[in-house]
């Protein structure tokens, strides 16, 4: 008896499955062509006419305009408020066949490093509102809306079951990680080359700039942030989710500071022990499949290829000078 009622169980645990998978419907909006510049996401567009460089940055909480390019189109830059901050409006921003018309967005305070790769960074204020894919393997990020698809894997492109993360805050892509066996806060950024430890939380784990065996492992130059060297160290492992890799070599910066709070629409100072410890950068996303799904709050992700944390140059930022 005890069987027959674990298989009637198992029966109408399918059949439910079955059936919420039946009611899901997961519209693709727009796919949208991606090339790597700089090992950052990049996609053509236009301004008022004008094609740009569009860079998909999810690390950043808003979208911005390089100051080169506001004053390339002449656009007229508007005090926001008392923060310091400019904005300029754009009159049409047109990805594809889509547009959007009278978009107020803000200015980069920073210098532009790097802005011959894009003149407009799409922040997540502009991702919050839809599900999307980044299937870099593929040149491809793709927008959904998904309808009655709660408690329904939204890794539409496997059968087998995808490694999932749950979203943590509301105004970034949050996930917990484990580095060494200890849970700390990442955030999933596109705009960043590579994926890097905190130096803070690096430390916290035994592991800093002077410890041997860590190296320098490069320079990061991007759009509205400032130039960081990086430093190379092992560690024992990291865990997302049920994916394990063993023996990672990972990348340490003292990059929170300087770059999170930092940013365009970031965060006050008040706010820094809150911040994420990690960034997932582009080496991860290249590594990966990722679906974000704001509907669910969740992230599911399958292994592409490749190696996920590479190793970096002995070249720091002085060096590329």
């Amino acid at each position: 008896m005890r069987k027959w009622i674990l298989a009637g169980a198992a029966a109408l645990a399918a059949a439910q499955a079955a059936a919420a998978l039946a009611e899901c419907k997961l519209v693709r909006i727009e796919e949208w062509p991606v090339r790597i510049e700089r090992n950052l996401p990049v996609i053509d567009g236009e301004i008022n006419g004008h094609k740009v460089g569009i860079l998909i940055d999810t690390g950043s909480e808003r979208s911005f305009v390089t100051r080169s390019a506001v004053a390339s189109m002449m656009l007229t830059r508007t005090n926001v408020g008392a923060t310091g901050l400019e904005s300029v409006r754009l009159e049409e921003l047109r990805i594809g066949p889509a547009r959007r018309k009278d978009w107020s967005v803000l200015v980069s305070p920073e210098q532009d490093f790097g802005a011959q790769v894009a003149s407009l960074v799409l922040g997540y204020d502009f991702f919050s509102a839809v599900d999307f894919e980044f299937d870099l393997a593929n040149r491809a990020i793709r927008l959904f809306q998904a309808r009655d698809c709660a408690g329904t894997s939204l890794a539409y492109w496997t059968d087998a079951k995808p490694v999932e993360a749950q979203l943590q805050g509301s105004a970034e892509i949050l996930v917990s990680v484990a580095v060494n066996g200890r849970p700390t806060l990442a955030i999933l950024d596109s705009g960043a080359s590579v994926s890097a430890l905190t130096m803070a939380e690096s430390v916290r784990l035994g592991v800093n700039a002077k410890t041997p065996g860590v190296v320098t492992a490069g320079c990061s130059i991007g759009i509205g942030r400032p130039a960081l060297d990086y430093w190379s160290a092992p560690f024992e492992s990291f865990a997302i989710g049920n994916e394990v890799i063993r023996n990672p070599t990972l990348r340490i910066a003292d990059f929170t500071r300087e770059t999170i709070v930092n940013q365009v629409g970031g965060r006050q100072a008040s706010r820094f022990a809150a911040l994420p410890q990690m960034i997932l950068g582009m080496d991860f996303l290249r590594a990966h499949r990722i679906f974000v799904a704001n509907s669910q709050r969740r992230m599911y992700f399958t292994y592409a290829g490749g190696m996920v944390f590479p190793t970096g140059t002995d070249r720091n930022c002085h060096d590329l000078r």
